[in-house]
């Protein structure tokens, strides 16, 4: 349904005889958008960017400047988009460039707080790195201002109020990904609370879509908070509002929401295992990974992707601790070893470092179960030296960590060579 109405804004915008061109071009775009956001579609994505630049001319800077400004920062949204679901990092340098523009240019309207919540969301992707909580705090705050500002217009655009709710939505992201790299209890309570109030005034049943994921970010901050405590009641809960949200969010609707939702309870039902050694949830967790990895498979470029894959090998690699099996671990190491050979280093170094710290973690288990060295360890300290250049590269301190504690696991009982971090 939401193609055919894309397909349709297109005819109409392109009618010689169409009033207002530019609006309707815009308008068009925003349903690609919203498109690709929902699909992974690159094809939909620049049709959306397509069709922002066409509005933009339409409109003229100084002819129609709020509508030429509001056209900028749908063009600079479909940037964002575009390095989010692709690993892009240049796009959000394009987007940050446009959004700029928009806000020397706006004088009223939309255009000036969408603006103000696009800058001040790439300021804080680029800037997450940094390990600093009170530069996250600052970050955050700099949304209400134009939070306050969307909902002002509300009365006079119903836009407005889910702009809001998309704006509060990406500041509560920015806080969950700020407390789960510093595991700062206080930031992910800010998410918490972020995403409850994001929720108040929608309607489950005329806006399910915006609720899911609402309540997706509720969950996935819940799970958070009680990964960090190590508390099962917590995770349990976390747990079942996820799977709620499933039971309400269909795969047709949003095949990307939907295999999101899947993701955020597949780490849940992961954090449930390792808190209570639970091998029947971490096989849940990879019946989960497994249901997204559907949705992935037919988008390979997402950068989502390659976090469920290691993620699903992981959960296979404690399973076949907590029950000796090696041929579990075979099939999570061969898992690892494919994701490896279709990631590519320079472009997703991040990533490409997760699946050498977790590959390591490999090796570890199979000399666990078997007691025996066959050149594992080796491989676990070549690998997590690798990863630990990269962390250390990235300023991922929390991900340091968790490299620098491996090789610390190791050196316990076999001295093991560092190589110095970059």
């Amino acid at each position: 349904m939401l193609r055919a109405e894309a397909k349709s804004a297109d005819i109409a915008a392109g009618r010689m005889g169409a009033k207002d061109r530019a609006q309707r071009r815009l308008e068009a775009a925003i349903v690609w958008r919203e498109i690709a956001r929902r699909s992974g579609d690159a094809v939909a994505l620049r049709r959306a960017a397509a069709g922002a630049e066409a509005a933009a001319e339409l409109f003229g800077r100084d002819r129609r400047p709020d509508g030429w400004a509001r056209a900028r920062c749908e063009q600079a949204f479909c940037a964002m988009l575009g390095a989010e679901l692709f690993g892009d990092d240049g796009l959000n340098a394009a987007a940050e460039a446009a959004f700029r523009e928009a806000r020397a240019a706006a004088r009223g309207g939309l255009a000036l707080p969408l603006a103000e919540v696009g800058i001040a969301a790439i300021e804080g992707r680029n800037r997450m790195g940094d390990g600093d909580a009170q530069l996250a705090r600052v970050t955050a705050a700099r949304f209400s201002t134009p939070i306050v500002g969307l909902r002002t217009l509300t009365r006079r655009c119903r836009a407005a109020r889910l702009l809001a709710v998309e704006a509060r939505l990406v500041r509560a992201d920015l806080l969950l990904g700020w407390g789960a790299r510093l595991k700062d209890r206080d930031l992910l309570q800010q998410a918490l609370n972020e995403a409850e109030l994001a929720g108040e005034g929608l309607d489950q049943a005329y806006e399910p879509l915006s609720w899911a994921r609402v309540a997706a970010a509720r969950g996935q901050a819940m799970a958070l908070l009680g990964e960090i405590g190590g508390q099962i009641e917590p995770l349990a809960d976390a747990v079942t509002a996820l799977a709620d949200v499933l039971n309400e969010l269909s795969r047709e609707h949003s095949p990307l929401d939907w295999a999101r939702v899947q993701t955020a309870l597949a780490q849940g039902l992961q954090a449930l295992g390792e808190a209570g050694a639970s091998e029947r949830a971490y096989e849940q967790a990879v019946t989960c990974y497994d249901r997204a990895g559907l949705v992935f498979k037919e988008t390979p470029a997402l950068a989502l992707r390659a976090v469920a894959a290691s993620n699903r090998a992981l959960c296979l690699a404690r399973s076949a601790e907590l029950t000796g099996d090696l041929a579990v671990l075979d099939a999570a190491e061969a898992a690892f070893r494919i994701e490896l050979t279709a990631l590519s280093a320079g472009r997703d170094p991040t990533a490409w470092a997760l699946l050498q710290v977790n590959l390591a973690r490999l090796y570890e288990a199979r000399m666990d179960i078997t007691g025996k060295d066959r050149g594992e360890r080796a491989a676990a300290a070549m690998a997590l030296n690798a990863a630990l250049d990269v962390f250390a590269e990235q300023g991922l301190r929390s991900l340091s960590i968790v490299a620098a504690e491996a090789l610390d696991r190791l050196d316990a009982t076999t001295p093991v060579r560092r190589r110095p971090a970059a």
